[in-house]
């Protein structure tokens, strides 16, 4: 399998595949034309794919727009982006307490690159959230201050420069970032998980349904396309999430993410495993898969965990 090496990780996001993309990305078959990542978030993956050289090009994509627009400004401007951290990464000496709440305003006022970088290395679990107005709403992680500048600007500048001149950056609903997606490309779908993405969760900039989310992928198994889906888990026995259905074809593997950070504060020996969905159609393309990927018994039959 194809190694990553250091991948440079400009975004700090809550959720992001970072730990899990070395895996992710050995599912990918040689000679891809592009990868898609059309719920993009921290581009975990793409950034994984295209240290490897996974892919010749690549399209991040995210209904979000403040995502969409840094990964824009990250590819197209990376140094005018990390000098306008630096400056509002040093103001938070001489400010103070209220610098991250004065940053906030001035985002929900004009929603800028650099702003909104900086609003998610300072915030709480690096997590967006948003208030009933659609104002960014999540508060300071006082106990630290973000990233550096000189760590920033390093993950920026190389992140430009494995992703320069290959990329393209949609701001669009997924299916329509997927519509020129074709047999010889990859998508890699990681939209948000069950019980976070309602109507009424001002986390995410629209829900997502799991029935309008398997109507999607139902679209895009009609089309043959060579699919890689991360979309619920497990902490021990207990499963998150309801399983998509057999009736689109895919075929269901694990992988070890690691012990719960919430079960060990409960005295409990729990430890998540994440689910990936790969379609027929590429697992005709894959001579062999990641051997940390192991497939779940079937439920009648005792679970065997990968240890």
């Amino acid at each position: 399998m194809r190694t990553a090496g250091n991948v440079p990780h400009p975004i700090p996001y809550q959720g992001s595949k970072r730990w899990l993309a070395s895996t992710i990305c050995g599912c990918i078959p040689k000679d891809v034309r592009t990868f898609y990542e059309p719920f993009a978030g921290s581009a975990a993956v793409s950034l994984c794919a295209a240290t490897c050289l996974s892919a010749r090009h690549f399209v991040i994509g995210d209904l979000h727009q403040p995502i969409a627009s840094l990964w824009k400004a990250i590819i197209d401007a990376p140094h005018d982006l990390a000098d306008d951290y630096e400056r509002l990464w040093n103001e938070q000496e001489r400010v103070g307490r209220t610098h991250f709440n004065e940053v906030r305003s001035a985002f929900n006022t004009s929603p800028k690159p650099a702003l909104f970088l900086y609003l998610l290395a300072r915030c709480v679990k690096a997590a967006i959230r948003y208030n009933r107005n659609g104002e960014f709403n999540n508060t300071a992680d006082h106990r630290r201050r973000g990233a550096r500048p000189e760590t920033m600007r390093e993950n920026i500048v190389r992140a430009a420069k494995i992703l320069d001149g290959k990329t393209r950056i949609h701001n669009a609903h997924y299916l329509d970032t997927l519509k020129d997606a074709g047999d010889n490309d990859v998508v890699y779908l990681d939209p948000p998980y069950q019980g976070t993405s309602g109507d009424r969760d001002n986390r995410y900039v629209k829900g997502l349904s799991f029935d309008e989310f398997c109507e999607g992928l139902h679209q895009l198994v009609m089309r043959d396309l060579s699919l890689i889906i991360s979309y619920d888990g497990r902490i021990g026995d207990k499963v998150y999430g309801q399983r998509l259905p057999a009736s689109l074809k895919l075929r269901l593997f694990e992988v070890k993410a690691g012990r719960s950070t919430q079960e060990t504060l409960l005295g409990r020996d729990g430890v998540t495993y994440e689910s990936l969905y790969v379609s027929e159609s590429l697992l005709d393309r894959v001579p062999r898969l990641p051997r940390l990927l192991l497939e779940p018994a079937k439920a009648s039959e005792e679970r065997l965990l990968f240890q």
